[in-house]
């Protein structure tokens, strides 16, 4: 595999946005499940586990950059759906959204259905996934202007002269200029192994109902869809169906010691696929096995990781996810908005997708999507007699 600082750089990037942006949520989902303290760093170990090796896996294999993730709208449904729910009736829901998950994949229905998905709306609804954590970037420069201000520096600086190592300066650096502005302290980070725990699974129709399928339909809709559109937005094209296929088996596996679900990443994944990791797309790939290897040991040492994000000063954290995105966002949005014929259709999915709404247990990816696609096909018929 070759070796670039600039794949190292992003595939740790994609872990730190990764952990920091919902490990919290996580730990709200397994306290509603009941998981006590061990229970709790199992569900950590087996995510960090699972998305570590799926990444590694199907990156090497397709020699594409390939980012799998939890699934955080998954975690924030679980976290207010399982009060009177036991953590096995728990297990054995999410046992059931990943077979779900690879009954879809061996169906093969998950591409016929990106077939028709327009470029520019994929374009638009990355653009509005991405955009909150672009606003994040300078939410924090009231209270932190010097922080922001100089990272953002720092950051446009390096893009003109080494564009390549942008965002390995930008952590370092910005780490220390924290570090000096407002000091923060890893006493209470200590390098401890987790060690798994098996939580036999229990089947109840209220549990694989009311918690395991919105799972699997939140999963799917809200983060495996996204992830494939990022893929096409920056130019790969693997079947769907077995990303989602192993993705799904690796659930099945891996319920039993807390992994709820694996999807396909959008948000981490676009972080790995910019220019800012290799001018060429086709060397893009390491980033992603780095990413996994990052992930293994952040799973393997899970209460130890939490602690360390938890000692990051916020502004810090939003600043770093937010210019790793930079680009990003902005290539999304010329690629949705460029083309006139599709404009009006790209606009709407991405201010759908950008509200953050969240309706019937689905979130503002999915109906940004559908709303846009609605628009686009209308637009494209012929306009009736008295339109004419």
């Amino acid at each position: 595999m070759p070796f670039s600082l600039s794949h190292l750089s992003a595939g740790f990037m994609a872990v730190l946005v990764g952990y920091t942006s919902s490990v919290v949520i996580i730990l709200q989902a397994a306290a509603a499940a009941g998981a006590d303290a061990a229970q709790t760093a199992s569900w950590l170990w087996a995510l960090g586990l699972g998305m570590g090796l799926t990444c590694i896996g199907l990156s090497l294999y397709y020699r594409i950059p390939v980012l799998t993730a939890w699934s955080t709208p998954g975690a924030a449904l679980l976290a207010t759906s399982l009060t009177g729910v036991s953590l096995g009736e728990a297990i054995g829901a999410f046992m059931l959204s990943s077979a779900l998950m690879v009954l879809l994949a061996l169906s093969g229905s998950v591409d016929k259905l990106l077939r028709v998905l327009p470029k520019p709306l994929a374009a638009a609804m990355l653009a509005g996934v991405l955009l909150r954590f672009g606003i994040n970037l300078f939410a924090p420069l009231p209270d932190a202007p010097l922080l922001i201000l100089g990272m953002l520096a720092l950051y446009l600086l390096t893009k003109r002269c080494v564009p390549r190592l942008v965002m390995v300066v930008v952590l370092i650096g910005g780490t220390l200029l924290a570090g000096w502005l407002t000091p923060f302290h890893l006493d209470g980070v200590t390098l401890l192994l987790t060690e798994p725990v098996w939580m036999s699974p229990r089947f109840s129709w209220h549990a694989l109902i009311g918690v395991g399928l919105p799972l699997f339909v939140v999963t799917m809709a809200s983060q495996n869809l996204p992830g494939m559109a990022v893929l096409h937005a920056h130019g790969y094209h693997p079947k769907a169906s077995p990303l989602i296929g192993w993705t799904g088996l690796t659930g099945l596996l891996l319920a039993p010691f807390g992994g709820f679900a694996y999807n396909l990443a959008a948000i981490t994944a676009a972080i790995c696929m910019g220019k800012e990791v290799d001018e060429a797309p086709a060397r893009r790939w390491p980033a992603a096995v780095w990413a996994g290897i990052f992930y293994v040991m952040s799973g393997l040492f899970a209460a130890s990781v939490v602690s360390l994000f938890a000692a990051l000063p916020p502004a810090l954290v939003a600043a770093i996810a937010g210019l790793a995105l930079l680009g990003t966002i902005g290539s999304s949005l010329h690629g949705a908005l460029a083309e006139e014929p599709s404009r009006e259709s790209a606009l709407i999915t991405f201010l759908v997708t950008a509200s953050g709404i969240s309706w019937l247990g689905i979130g503002s990816a999915f109906w940004g999507i559908l709303l846009g696609a609605l628009v686009w096909q209308w637009q494209r018929r012929s306009p009736p007699p008295l339109c004419r």
